[in-house]
């Protein structure tokens, strides 16, 4: 049998921090553990299995002595937020009665979908869902991530596809995904979508280089990289002595036989 590891809980704790962040003793930790599962639940079927959809793909949750910190990241901030924040205080007083604590919201607005793996496998569902043929659903979610930036993507569904009478796993990768390496930047989603035939299972894989690397420009056609923060162009007072003595002169002598030059020439263009 292949030996599967999930490529998040395999990063985390050495590339990626922990999504719930907080410290408590032996006889507080099981109903910590279910507050924060609570919460994640109550967001999730907020907005994400109903409309309108804000596409909320992480949740974070810090907890200290007075208060839980809760940092949501969704593509689509202003629904969550609502018009002069009605909807994130909403939000806030319902999380307060469901866990009996006092909350802080903070949300993070995600600035590429087309690069987070939930968003992506969330999409594919919403497309299942309305019928579109699945293999070209799949096609255009990689394309999507490709033109994005990704440097591999794969994409797995498994189900009753197209209605079919028995179950069946399609697979649709581009570029590498390297599941081995730890320093590789690779996001991961796993979600279930309900159709009329049944449960459909989707996951995504996106790969989007390894960690510290900078990202490259689109500039004109061509790819550069991004200048080092630490160049310094040198400036003209940085500039050696002798140098700067030596195009003085040079401007000097250029502005003296110009001057000239104008003495020289008469107004009606005689010399």
């Amino acid at each position: 049998m292949g030996q599967k590891v999930q490529p998040i809980g395999f990063r985390t704790g050495i590339r990626l921090p922990w999504q719930s962040t907080w410290f408590a003793p032996k006889a507080n930790y099981g109903q910590m553990l279910v507050e924060d599962q609570k919460i994640r639940t109550y967001i999730d079927n907020k907005y994400n299995k109903q409309p309108p959809f804000a596409a909320v793909s992480k949740i974070e949750i810090a907890r200290t002595r007075n208060e839980v910190k809760i940092t949501l990241h969704t593509a689509r901030p202003g629904i969550v937020i609502g018009p002069r924040g009605a909807e994130v205080d909403k939000l806030r007083q319902d999380l307060e009665v469901i866990i009996n604590r006092q909350v802080a919201i903070n949300v993070i607005e995600i600035k590429e979908p087309a690069l987070d793996a939930r968003l992506a496998a969330e999409a594919v569902g919403e497309q299942l869902k309305k019928r579109v043929a699945f293999r070209k659903t799949m096609k255009q979610q990689c394309e999507l991530a490709m033109q994005a930036g990704a440097k591999g993507v794969k994409v797995i569904c498994s189900g009753r596809l197209g209605g079919a009478e028995m179950a069946r796993k399609e697979t649709q990768m581009i570029g590498s995904i390297p599941l081995h390496t730890i320093d590789a930047d690779v996001d991961y989603a796993s979600i279930g979508t309900r159709t009329t035939y049944g449960i459909i299972g989707i996951k995504v894989w996106i790969y989007k280089g390894k960690y510290g690397q900078q990202p490259e420009e689109q500039t004109g056609g061509r790819k550069t990289l991004r200048r080092p923060r630490s160049f310094k162009r040198q400036s003209r007072a940085e500039a050696p002595p002798a140098e700067v003595a030596g195009e003085t002169k040079k401007s000097s002598e250029a502005g003296s036989g110009a001057a000239t030059d104008q003495k020289n020439t008469a107004p009606g263009g005689k010399v």
